[in-house]
């Protein structure tokens, strides 16, 4: 424990202000205990924070045990309590949610620094774990004893002792403690790892976690490295949330797989956890195909589409169907407006003259359907909406929701900026109906490729 306090007093200044994780167990107790005790020594404010995950009937005298020791020890204590949960893996969302709580707090009292008492058996347990499963290549590193954030530092002073040797300094200090009988529990991943695999390891070597420990720390070295090294590859590859392909195809099988998980975890953020190796392989196999479109599902609601030479992860719910009808005018959200006008002089795709005698009013607007055709003015026969997206290489993601103009037989009369139908009718005919495409900005940029 000297050693954890010899680090604590080299990273903590007089004045600070520290959030310090406690859940009540030994390992975090004794963490609390060692920053009041440097605390006589440094004078610092300490804020200790408490997440109640009202998943077992002791919690509620967990909060309270927590809370009674701070007020002794002058200790600032912040819990809070969370009794919803979502998703079917509780502990992510439990993690999720305490990462939520902690930073709030550092925000709060604009804290230089989170401790947590993650200790050397748990750095095991879940590189074990991450091998096992899989993960990037810097997850396979577990967690550090410093870790950067954006606006605050996680020290994790534990780290170089073992629970065995955490919890004999707790009975040796007499410091009081609560127990998570969940903790023995085989339902859990992380506590068969625990129970059956980490015993077996320190019987063939009582300090593994410390080899791990440097495993860890290599990692992290290599993992700067390439950080520094890929910098410009990663600019090459990647502007504004798209990825880059004929950039791509230029580097090694490594290099492609460091770009695309750079690019997700850029994407999903706190969410990467969510993304598997599968995911980056289909990526790659996308990024390798000669097909110039292609879709792969992800999570989250998330598509990530092959658009010829790009690739994009958009929301799914941003090709949702539409249909409306068309009147004085209908403004189509990323497409731009569509307008009944009294005199246009414009005679490009972007503009339809038409006599109501010819068609079935009213006007609708809707997105495509399977085996759409369309009566292109001055040819003979129909066209495959399918073949004039393609041919126009409008971006696949575009397709589903590009808007259609259809009569009430739905018959298909315009395809703003692209085709007008048969219906259209030039200058010196009789028409009695004129409607004008209104670009968004975004739409400009698509039609111009």
């Amino acid at each position: 424990m000297n050693e954890a306090q010899e680090f604590l007093s080299r990273q903590i200044s007089i004045n600070d202000k520290v959030v310090v994780a406690c859940s009540g167990g030994p390992d975090s107790m004794a963490l609390l205990n060692l920053v009041i005790e440097l605390r006589k020594k440094i004078p610092f404010e300490i804020i200790c924070a408490h997440v109640n995950h009202k998943k077992r009937k002791e919690s509620e005298e967990e909060y309270e045990f927590v809370k009674e020791y701070c007020h002794q020890n002058k200790v600032i204590f912040e819990g809070t309590t969370f009794d919803t949960y979502n998703q079917k893996n509780f502990h992510d969302e439990a993690h999720n949610k305490r990462q939520q709580f902690f930073q709030s707090l550092i925000h709060k009292y604009q804290a230089k620094y989170l401790l947590t008492a993650h200790h050397g058996d748990d750095l095991v347990e879940t590189i074990l774990m991450r091998l096992s499963r899989g993960a990037s290549f810097f997850g396979y590193h577990g967690f550090s004893k410093i870790e950067k954030e954006k606006d605050y530092t996680i020290l994790r002073p534990l780290i170089t002792m073992t629970k065995e040797e955490i919890f004999n300094e707790v009975i040796r200090r007499k410091i009081p403690y609560r127990i998570d009988k969940t903790n023995e529990m085989d339902t859990y991943t992380r506590n068969r790892y625990r129970k059956y695999i980490l015993p077996f390891l320190k019987k063939e070597n009582k300090n593994v976690h410390l080899k791990y420990l440097k495993f860890s720390e290599e990692l992290c070295q290599i993992n700067e490295f390439l950080v520094k090294t890929m910098e410009k590859t990663l600019t090459d590859c990647i502007e504004n949330d798209t990825l880059h392909i004929v950039e791509m195809k230029s580097l090694s099988s490594f290099q492609q797989r460091y770009v695309i998980k750079a690019y997700l975890k850029q994407i999903y953020q706190e969410n990467r956890k969510l993304l598997k190796d599968v995911h980056v392989d289909k990526i790659m196999e996308m990024i390798q195909s000669e097909k110039p479109n292609q879709v792969i599902h992800l999570p989250l609601q998330k598509l990530g589409i092959k658009n010829y030479q790009i690739f994009k992860i958009i929301e799914k719910n941003t090709l949702e169907k539409y249909f409306i009808e068309l009147n004085e005018s209908a403004n189509i959200k990323g497409f731009g407006l569509i307008k009944k006008v009294a005199n246009e002089e414009e005679k490009s795709n972007n503009v339809i003259r038409l006599n109501s005698q010819e068609i079935k009013l009213p006007l609708f607007i809707r997105t495509r359907k399977d085996k759409d055709k369309i009566a292109i003015k001055n040819m003979e026969g129909h066209q495959k909406i399918k073949d004039l997206f393609i041919n126009a290489k409008i971006p696949k993601e575009k397709r589903d929701t590009w808007p259609i103009v259809v009569d009430a037989n739905d018959e298909i009369i315009w395809v703003p900026a692209l085709k007008k139908s048969k219906f259209d009718k030039e200058k010196n005919e009789k028409y009695d109906i004129i409607y004008k495409y209104v670009f968004s900005e975004e739409k400009r940029n698509v039609t111009k490729k």
